[in-house]
């Protein structure tokens, strides 16, 4: 049988882990409550704070013996990541928690599988939520007011949620299957070539676009290693500029490393990697004064890489490439890499485009499986999208 599992600190939110636990048992379904707090609970749960923490690679002794909280909270996370992932009766699961009791709950959460229904009431839900969210697909709901006993509001709050919850983990959903799924990194500046190969690729393929904001690159390789894609299309590899000249909207230094882990087929290119991206234009960083900037709205600024970061990017991607093992075709667009590096563009610079084009093959180690190719056209025109997507069916 399948369980929704309701989840808090039963030490300081007892009263609203008990109530959400009766909204969603009346909701008919069936619910197990567990504990992750780290003093006496304040009310009957099915699995104790003793149990979870039981977990931890060092046993329960190494979160509930000590006196620092912090220590405490940040072990009992370790501890319910291992235990809320090694189960296999979960319907759905939701959260009830301050600073503390979100980023435990979240831990776990994070560690689920995509389009598992996971819900976090926190107080912490109308700020910053990307390091509880990260790359996973966890509502964060706001609490509106504190978990210091139940009101009027909190009980409205906990009602809508275990409903919300009731009926996500009620409603299987019946996906369909047969088609291989591939996946595509995008950004505005590429949409037109990106949704060009979309509509090529539709007919044979299941296509994932994400977003290229250090999220959507993460996102689509985490979902290589889960073996969920069958291959890449990876056009709009800009977080790498992000990542090495220091933008807002960074990948990490493991991109690419799934690729190279799995062997999964992969087309890559050049897009975007004109560009760094800041939020508003007071928010750029004074050692980048003076520099070629495009604001593209009142939130977001650009600016154009130059022919020196341009060599710095291009070697890290053709090392990068060098360490994967399956096949590998990356194309090199040479009229322009974006919408805005185009023969009168705000970014046009043949010269950095040249820097960058060379630097990727200068440290690209190719073998029979493993190319560069370089296109006399831009990365948005139509025979460039179907030049990528021709390579892509002659590796898979």
């Amino acid at each position: 049988m399948k369980h929704v599992y309701v989840v808090g600190t039963a030490d300081t939110k007892g009263p609203e882990l008990a109530y959400l636990a009766d909204v969603i048992a009346n909701a008919g379904m069936p619910v197990i409550l567990v504990d992750v707090g780290t003093r006496a609970p304040t009310i009957k749960v099915d699995i104790s704070a003793g149990e979870v923490a039981g977990y931890h690679p060092g046993g329960a002794d190494a979160v509930l013996s000590g006196d620092d909280r912090g220590v405490a909270v940040a072990a009992m996370s370790i501890a319910f990541s291992n235990f809320i992932t090694g189960r296999q009766d979960i319907a759905g699961i939701i959260g009830v928690g301050g600073g503390g009791g979100t980023s435990i709950i979240t831990a776990g959460m994070r560690g689920l599988p995509y389009g598992l229904p996971k819900i976090m009431v926190s107080t912490l839900a109308s700020g910053d939520v990307g390091p509880y969210v990260d790359i996973s697909d966890i509502i964060m709901m706001p609490s509106v007011t504190d978990f210091a006993g139940l009101n009027h509001l909190s009980r409205l709050i906990l009602h809508n949620a275990g409903h919300a919850i009731s009926g996500m983990a009620r409603a299987d959903y019946r996906g369909q299957e047969g088609k291989p799924s591939v996946g595509l990194t995008m950004f505005g500046v590429t949409t037109a070539g990106v949704t060009a190969m979309v509509e090529q690729l539709q007919l044979s393929h299941d296509c994932m676009v994400f977003h290229a904001t250090g999220v959507g690159g993460r996102t689509m390789e985490k979902l290589v290693d889960d073996g969920v894609l069958s291959g890449v299309l990876d056009i709009t590899t800009t977080e790498i500029c992000d990542l090495l000249v220091g933008g807002v909207l960074p990948a990490t230094q493991s991109r690419l490393d799934a690729i190279s882990r799995t062997g999964v087929p992969y087309v890559g290119s050049c897009g975007a990697l004109d560009m760094v991206n800041f939020w508003a234009p007071d928010t750029v960083p004074a050692a980048f004064a003076g520099r070629l900037f495009y604001h593209h709205n009142s939130n977001v600024t650009l600016m154009r890489t130059t022919a020196e970061e341009c060599r710095m990017i291009g070697a890290w991607i053709g090392a990068k490439l060098s360490a994967c093992k399956g096949p590998v075709r990356f194309l090199i667009p040479e009229r322009g890499v974006s919408a805005l590096d185009i023969e009168g563009g705000v970014f046009f610079d043949r010269q950095a485009d040249e820097a960058l084009f060379a630097a990727i093959e200068q440290a690209f180690e190719p073998t029979a499986d493993r190319r560069i190719e370089r296109l006399p056209l831009h990365i948005n025109d139509p025979e460039f999208a179907k030049a990528a997507v021709d390579t892509f069916l002659s590796i898979i």
